[in-house]
């Protein structure tokens, strides 16, 4: 059965005046020894970004923006999707959508109906196999393949004797160059994908002969990037929304550009007023690294990262990694002598042992005994630490995610900068925008400081919870394409 017919909804606006934008403060935890107290002082200093620095980085980041759009060896690559334009809200059709996400491959069926913001969908999940990520170009496209012929057929979506195949927009959520709507080179792998014979191939005749054998009756008409489709749905259902946004695995943003602003494609010959989307992949924003606040944990980080100096604002700002930098954390203190003192730390050696839940779960004990901290830890160390011990994991999470959520709100402010956006919505999709604690309250925080905004007007620029970017901005996107092409 179809999921009940969903409208957009334009609230889901965070007010940056809470207590979870305030600075940790180490005057808070009673009874920690001087010497970790020391060590935490040290740490404070260098994950604490003032609001000066967040205006320089700020800065340079519009610089970069501006340098993608050029073509001329830029960090930030500015893909140019072929994107056109907002919906107009009265797109229609069926399609089928695809969105492979580092954990899970996620296959939709998509119902537009004639009315603004209104659909159905049917969809599902399956899990990417261990080892999937390293493998070979064969293995991961017949996987998909398998996935999908596997959903239609379950969903009586195909039918003996049916020759027309279902439309297919297929959110590939990694760096591609496209010559056009329906074809997508893939620059580099990112979130912790390495899979051979990919980079530097076009992924849509890859996808279509694993369709082919295994006789899925499908017809790829456009490749779509989450964030892209992110900015779309938003759109469809809010008409101020102006910039679309991913806070997940990965961070990117993706906005409407004019032609005339696109210097590397001036050869199109298209209107200068012609809106077109740009995903911007700004998760490679500093990768010479002239402005971030690097600490030695973000370089250890990227050093054992399957591709180092690449991402390097993502693997500061993202959900993949600020559990691990978390972690490296912890393991330094434990060998210098200041933490779990004389316990059995092997669980926390593991890497990619604690993730941006786990923080989400510290910070939302506010309990005087933080037996819900006490528990988790348990559960995920074996053990469970001293109550000082247990002050310090929830002061050190709060500290390395507050730098997330601001470091964050620098790529937002430089986009809505360098269009001059004084006032719009940002739809932001990802499960750790949506669920880690006081997220929201932070990265909001952060762009007024950016932005200067009065006191009596201090969110000109709001972050609201975005839709389905994935399936229904993937169906927008493949409805926009074919009429189009038409």
């Amino acid at each position: 059965m179809f999921e009940k017919m969903h409208k957009g909804e334009a609230d889901g606006t965070y007010s940056p005046h809470t207590t979870a934008t305030k600075k940790p403060t180490l005057e808070a935890m009673s009874d920690v020894p001087s010497d970790l107290s020391a060590a935490v002082q040290e740490l404070e200093n260098i994950f604490t970004i003032s609001s000066a620095k967040l205006n320089s980085i700020t800065d340079h980041f519009v610089e970069e923006l501006e340098k993608g759009l050029t073509g001329e060896g830029a960090n930030i690559p500015m893909n140019v999707t072929w994107v056109f334009g907002f919906p107009t809200g009265n797109e229609e059709g069926e399609y089928v959508t695809l969105d492979m996400g580092g954990t899970n491959l996620r296959v939709c069926y998509v119902v537009l109906t004639n009315r603004r913001g209104e659909y159905k969908i049917l969809q599902d999940k399956c899990p990417l196999p261990d080892g999937l990520k390293s493998g070979t170009a064969e293995q991961l496209w017949g996987f998909v393949a398998d996935c999908t012929g596997k959903f239609l057929r379950e969903n009586n979506l195909v039918h003996p004797g049916k020759k027309e195949k279902l439309p297919l927009s297929f959110t590939f959520s990694f760096p591609v160059t496209q010559a056009n709507i329906r074809s997508g080179i893939l620059q580099r792998w990112t979130k912790g994908f390495d899979v051979d014979g990919v980079e530097g191939h076009d992924v849509v005749p890859q996808l279509e002969k694993a369709f082919a054998e295994k006789n899925v009756p499908v017809e790829i008409v456009a490749v779509v990037n989450d964030t892209t489709g992110t900015l779309i749905a938003s759109a469809y259902q809010d008409p101020e929304i102006k910039i679309g946004s991913i806070f997940s695995t990965g961070v990117n943003a993706a906005y409407m550009e004019r032609f005339k602003a696109i210097p590397k494609i001036r050869s199109h010959n298209l209107p200068d007023d012609t809106e077109i989307a740009i995903n911007t992949e700004y998760g490679a924003f500093d990768n010479d690294k002239k402005v971030l606040p690097r600490t030695r944990f973000d370089d250890q980080i990227d050093q054992e990262s399957a591709r180092p100096g690449q991402q390097l604002y993502e693997k500061m700002v993202a959900g993949l990694y600020v559990g691990e930098l978390l972690r490296c954390v912890f393991l330094e203190l434990h060998h210098r002598g200041l933490l779990f003192r004389g316990r059995d730390i092997t669980a926390v050696q593991e890497k990619s042992g604690l993730d941006s839940a786990f923080m989400s779960t510290v910070e939302q004990n506010n309990t005087k005994s933080m037996a819900g901290i006490a528990e988790e830890c348990k559960r995920l160390f074996g053990f469970e630490p001293e109550l000082y011990e247990l002050e310090v994991i929830r002061f050190l999470t709060k500290l390395i995610a507050t730098r997330a959520a601001r470091l964050y709100a620098c790529g937002i402010a430089a986009v809505a900068r360098k269009q001059g956006l004084e006032r719009c919505h940002v739809g932001v999709d990802g499960s750790v925008f949506h669920c880690y604690a006081h997220f929201q309250e932070r990265a909001a925080q952060a762009l007024k400081e950016i932005m200067d905004w009065p006191e009596e007007d201090p969110q000109r620029i709001t972050l609201v919870s975005a839709q389905d970017g994935s399936g229904v901005g993937a169906a927008l996107i493949a409805a926009l394409a074919l009429r189009r092409s038409q």
